[in-house]
């Protein structure tokens, strides 16, 4: 009887190692939406550039002047 009792038992599920693998995967997540948001504000800067200099002008980039001291 000790042998029927023994197939029907399940695997323990580590439920330790499974929320550091959903901590992970939350991480990696994150790290590709804030990757992708970084990438489309690039890439709406540069076409705005872009635009600029196909219409022929000549002020296009942003240049940062430092503040003078008084």
């Amino acid at each position: 009887m000790a042998g029927k009792e023994e197939g029907n038992r399940e695997p323990p599920e580590d439920q330790g190692n499974r929320n550091v693998e959903n901590a992970v995967m939350l991480g990696v997540f994150a790290l590709l939406v804030v990757a992708g948001i970084w990438l489309l504000g690039t890439m709406a800067d540069l076409r705005k550039v872009q635009d600029c200099a196909a219409q022929g002008r000549r002020n296009c980039a942003v240049i940062d002047v430092p503040e003078r001291a008084r």
